[in-house]
């Protein structure tokens, strides 16, 4: 593997196979089709789920890019039943504030269609509760770090998530109690990160059905500049 200097920094001469354009429609359309199928569930099945593949889909996250390459994100894995009630708790009281009195009227008639309610009894039921954290700053020696364009780098970060527990055969849904400073509370993370998302992780439960929706066609959401 080739190297050189940019900057006085290692660089490595990227590898990559450039595929033929026959490959490449092929590659496309079947990762479209595989991620088409992908849907948020409520309903989870507690079947356990090997350690190694939880660690995988962390791995692929984490090959996400990043502002200045600072990786500003730690992921937190729970499988502690105790830990998973309590997160369920404090989820669910402010979720049903929020729904009492912190929702607005369309914003409740915007969610009719969805079902949900104030309840999350996935919580518990998971084998994995996923908690993403964005690390507003790092510390090294007691001197603050600064990193760039945290909230973009995580939100990616979160994409490659959601798309490798798909890839894996797993469901998922992105759930944000708001707000969720129980999180860094419960987990006793440190003061320079923020909880971004929490997302149970497990297989669909044997009967589970989701709303009826209809993404949008390619001319609604994309406009081509030749």
């Amino acid at each position: 593997m080739k190297e050189k200097l940019i900057n006085g920094h290692p660089h490595i001469q990227l590898t990559h196979d450039n595929p033929d354009i026959d490959i490449l429609r092929l590659r496309s359309e079947d990762f479209y089709l595989s991620m088409n199928k992908r849907r948020s569930v409520r309903d989870f099945s507690s079947q356990n789920i090997p350690k190694e593949v939880i660690e995988n889909i962390i791995k692929t996250a984490a090959t996400a890019p990043s502002g200045a390459h600072k990786q500003p994100w730690t992921f937190c894995i729970i499988s502690n039943p105790d830990i998973k009630k309590k997160i369920r708790a404090a989820a669910e009281k402010e979720e049903f504030e929020s729904y009492q009195s912190r929702m607005s009227e369309q914003w409740l008639k915007d969610l009719e269609p969805i079902g949900t309610d104030w309840r999350k009894p996935f919580l518990e039921t998971v084998p994995y509760i996923i908690v993403v954290f964005k690390k507003i700053y790092d510390e090294e020696e007691g001197q603050k770090k600064t990193n760039y364009y945290v909230n973009e780098s995580v939100g990616i970060a979160c994409g490659f998530l959601i798309s490798a527990i798909h890839q894996a055969g797993l469901a998922t849904l992105t759930h944000t109690p708001s707000p969720m400073n129980f999180l860094s509370e419960i987990l006793e993370r440190p003061k320079n990160e923020r909880p971004y998302l929490l997302l149970p992780l497990g297989y669909p439960a044997e009967e589970t059905y989701v709303p009826k929706l209809k993404r949008k066609d390619l001319d609604e959401m994309a406009k081509f500049y030749s």
